[in-house]
């Protein structure tokens, strides 16, 4: 086997590494790999995985063993027509028309998703030719990969027009979206103006484009992560490669690039710290490289929860329906804090406080419940330094089950936090009887210097109440501010969630980045400076919890604002 077949095999697990890799190691011990550098201080190791111990928290560190990531927008209605509204009220269309006609020209937005339908006139020039610059399809192995990439297949703009320019354009350049969603991202974006009579525009519609198309993560993560069936998931090794590619597109003070990420994942530290955060903090600071990333949507899935760790037992109550096939928790605490736990299920069956002293992993299977509970304990997490325990739950029983947590060692206002599997990735019913709706903005959404955005419906002014909340479990402000993100349209139906609204706003950075770099306003903007001037020219929104806050951020996404702030009008 080659490294593609390695990285493509089922056989073969992904950890992301943060320390030189010393192949004599693993030449040693017999075990079969490829190893593929990303930066000089990561690389993706593929390992065989067979006569390896299972994926787990305690079998493999917690912060090499990629996650999941799912989808941050649905569809919900039929096409009705282009509704403008969105784009009006956060000042897009606008800025659009003279005299400042900034619709993204010069600048490329990068969408990592589920692919596009690259044939849509939306994503066209007015002479039919593509505003596509290239595709990565991760998941096509019938063609070249980009240079210094081991799989899927770059189908360049030439190869992309010369496609459209024949009958069945699928033919020679097979990228399709059977999701629909990174169509959806794409064209609130940056679809440009139809003609004939039929209306719709994006943000930024002469912004190029560069499309990722994501590898579905391999069925043994879906497996570790209990996936429901049939839900789009993808996992870390694969976006990571994704944001790198994207990156080469950046001409630092010529062509800037956006990079839109409308996916995330429940689970993680609710910190910046991870392998994966820590590279998209690299590339927010580099130069003319934006990165817009959506807050998720699970603000309102009860899937959070939240108390002080005391010498008293708390108890986090989970309810479990019907014919769930299974989920994870994360109990993560504060250094220097110790906890334990313990679990009872819903017939009353009791495991007592675990003794983590006895092993890193520990199993139970319950007599009447039929249910397999796998116990991981990561003493010193090691993005984080905190403790952190993990549990996987296979078969759950119907009822409420009980989360035991006491504090051996506390100090004032400790706290600790669980976070469930999201409700996309779960096959049946799971959610706290006593949820805690902060700290609910989905990972990577903590990057310092990405633009973090949640939603709001630009009809009735209101925030989008399935939209994730901060600050960070550290308490660092995010999110930086709310976009629209209810009905927005495509050409294709209505979509919402806060991957729109995220979508919307990679547009309006198109925009201040032409005004900027592209027309020579400035030598060059990085990511902490777009964050700056959105925030500054947001129309704040007080709520009780003061300015900035949790939902809005620095408040609703208004580029009228932010160009007021830069004429010194405000």
């Amino acid at each position: 086997m080659d490294c593609k077949d390695r990285i493509l095999s089922e056989d073969y697990l992904s950890l992301i590494l943060d320390y030189p890799f010393l192949p004599e190691v693993l030449e040693a011990s017999g075990i079969d790999y490829c190893y593929v550098p990303v930066s000089q201080n990561l690389g993706i190791l593929y390992l065989d995985r067979r006569g390896l111990p299972a994926v787990s928290a305690a079998n493999f560190s917690y912060r090499y063993t990629p996650q999941l990531y799912g989808l941050g927008a649905f569809a919900d209605r039929e096409s009705g027509g282009f509704y403008a509204q969105p784009l009006l009220e956060s000042g897009i269309l606008d800025i659009q028309n003279p005299p400042l006609s900034l619709t993204g020209a010069g600048v490329i937005i990068g969408v990592i998703d589920t692919g596009i339908s690259y044939e849509a006139p939306v994503f066209r020039y007015s002479d039919g030719s593509s505003r596509i610059l290239a595709i990565w399809d991760q998941t096509d192995q019938s063609g070249e990969p980009p240079e210094g990439y081991l799989y899927g297949t770059l189908y360049s703009q030439e190869e992309i027009n010369s496609a459209l320019r024949q009958e069945d354009a699928r033919q020679s350049v097979p990228v399709t979206d059977e999701v629909g969603h990174g169509t959806a991202l794409a064209a609130a974006a940056a679809g440009s103006r139809l003609e004939e009579g039929t209306s719709y525009v994006g943000a930024a519609p002469d912004a190029q484009l560069v499309i990722v198309k994501v590898r579905p993560a391999k069925q043994y993560l879906r497996e570790y992560y209990l996936t429901a069936d049939g839900v789009p998931a993808y996992s870390t090794d694969d976006l990571l490669m994704a944001v790198r590619f994207l990156q080469s597109f950046s001409v630092p003070f010529e062509q800037p690039v956006v990079i839109l990420m409308g996916l995330g994942t429940s689970l993680g530290s609710h910190t910046q710290d991870s392998l994966f955060s820590e590279y998209l903090q690299e590339a927010a600071r580099a130069y003319s490289q934006v990165l817009v990333l959506s807050g998720g949507n699970e603000g309102n899935s009860a899937g959070h929860f939240r108390a002080p760790l005391t010498a008293q037992q708390q108890l986090a109550e989970i309810r479990v329906g019907e014919n769930t096939k299974g989920f994870l928790a994360e109990i993560w605490g504060m250094n220097p804090a110790i906890f334990r736990i313990g679990v009872r299920s819903p017939g009353g069956e009791q495991v007592e406080e675990v003794d983590f002293r006895l092993g890193k992993r520990i199993t139970y299977t319950f007599i009447y419940e039929k249910t397999r509970l796998e116990i991981d304990h990561v003493p010193m997490e090691r993005n984080t330094g905190d403790q952190l325990v993990v549990l996987r739950l296979t078969d759950p029983s119907p009822g409420i089950w009980t989360i035991q947590v006491r504090g051996l060692r506390t100090l004032p206002d400790s706290m600790f936090d669980i976070w469930l599997t999201q409700p996309q990735f779960v096959q049946g019913e799971v959610f706290f009887l006593k949820a805690e709706p902060q700290i609910t903005l989905t990972m990577p959404s903590f990057v310092q210097d990405a633009v973090t955005v949640t939603a709001y419906d630009s009809q009735s002014g209101s925030f989008y109440f399935n939209s994730g909340l901060g600050p960070s479990r550290a308490g660092q402000q995010k999110p930086d501010l709310a976009a629209p993100g209810v009905r927005i349209s495509t050409p294709d139906g209505s979509y919402t969630g806060t991957a729109m609204a995220a979508a919307l706003t990679a547009g309006a950075a198109a925009q201040l980045l032409q005004w900027t770099v592209v027309e020579k306003n400035q030598t060059y903007l990085s990511s902490r400076e777009v964050v700056g001037y959105l925030t500054a020219g947001a129309s704040p929104v007080e709520t009780a919890q003061g300015y900035p806050n949790s939902r809005w951020g620095y408040g609703k996404l208004d580029m009228e604002g932010t160009f007021d702030m830069i004429a010194g009008r405000i």
